[in-house]
């Protein structure tokens, strides 16, 4: 069961602290339960309702409106809305609903609905992506279970595997050889299985080696795959000279190879310091590194 804050309601629903107090005031919209020091936490379904709401209020309902309605009711609308609707953030908040609920029915459905809208790509880049992030909020709040986490994690990796599978594979002995990779101590692979998918839709040559890499392997794999470029994501969080030690280890080993890394915050800092080794921000902003470099040899 989910223990929320009322800020952390805020950062899942984007409507503001002191307008979910408002409401709860005037409109009875939900009731928080309070701990013996008498601070307010939010249930699951607490969380359900709020973000059904705030998909409503955003799309023209009035709260006094979107009060009178039975949960049931307001569920109908929702669904009925991001029918109709094409806006990102309904979706984000309808595939948030399914993880809380393991309803992996309906996120399939939605997944599916999304990329026959969408495409895969934007699906990725505009829907996945930001529901990620929300998924992020979760886990640091120690509001989502690994359990759940998984659960939601492997549905989007099969998504992305199946759509790298129906890429061309075809590609020239002359095109640019890129490996990617997660460090030794990684497993968080949805941001790595993306890029790959992207670069390889772009007509590179890809190798993907996955989830933890030791230092020792990579250096055989790339004396055998011999690429022109590499790219690693790093989404747990090292100590500063663990990372030191990490970068200037890559920096060490593979000297005549440009190493494109993205993840948390230390990476950016500490990149700066070598030569080969570049930061960048996210999917788009990897797409756009490589639109600019030569796919072939």
């Amino acid at each position: 069961m989910g223990n929320y804050s009322i800020k952390e309601l805020e950062k899942l629903s984007g409507i503001k602290a002191h307008t979910i107090r408002i409401w709860e005031k005037r409109h009875n919209i939900i009731e928080p339960s309070r701990t013996q020091t008498n601070i307010r936490y939010y249930s699951d379904e607490d969380l359900k309702k709020i973000l059904n709401i705030s998909i409503l209020n955003s799309n023209g309902y009035r709260i006094s409106e979107i009060a009178s309605l039975s949960r049931i009711a307001l569920v109908d609308k929702v669904k009925k809305l991001s029918e109709e609707k094409s806006d990102p953030g309904i979706y984000i908040d309808q595939l948030t609903l399914s993880m809380i609920d393991f309803d992996e029915a309906r996120f399939e459905k939605l997944i599916s609905t999304f990329i026959l809208k969408l495409g895969f790509q934007r699906t990725m880049l505009e829907i996945v992506y930001p529901f990620l992030t929300k998924i992020g909020v979760l886990w640091l709040s120690n509001n989502i279970s690994p359990i759940q986490e998984h659960f939601i994690t492997n549905l989007i990796r099969q998504k992305i595997i199946v759509a790298i599978d129906g890429l061309n594979a075809n590609v020239p002995e002359s095109a640019k050889r890129i490996v990617f990779f997660l460090p030794d101590n990684e497993m968080h692979e949805i941001g790595l299985l993306f890029f790959h998918y992207l670069l390889k839709e772009m007509g590179y040559k890809t190798f993907y080696l996955g989830q933890y890499v030791p230092l020792i392997d990579l250096v055989e794999s790339v004396r055998m795959i011999n690429p022109d470029s590499m790219i690693c994501s790093v989404s747990y969080s090292p100590s500063a000279k663990q990372l030191k030690k990490y970068l200037a280890g890559l920096d060490e080993k593979f000297p005549g190879i440009d190493i494109y890394i993205t993840g948390q915050p230390l990476l950016k800092q500490g990149i700066a310091d070598y030569e080969k080794l570049h930061y960048f921000k996210d999917a788009l902003h990897l797409q756009e590194i490589y639109s600019e470099v030569p796919q072939e040899v």
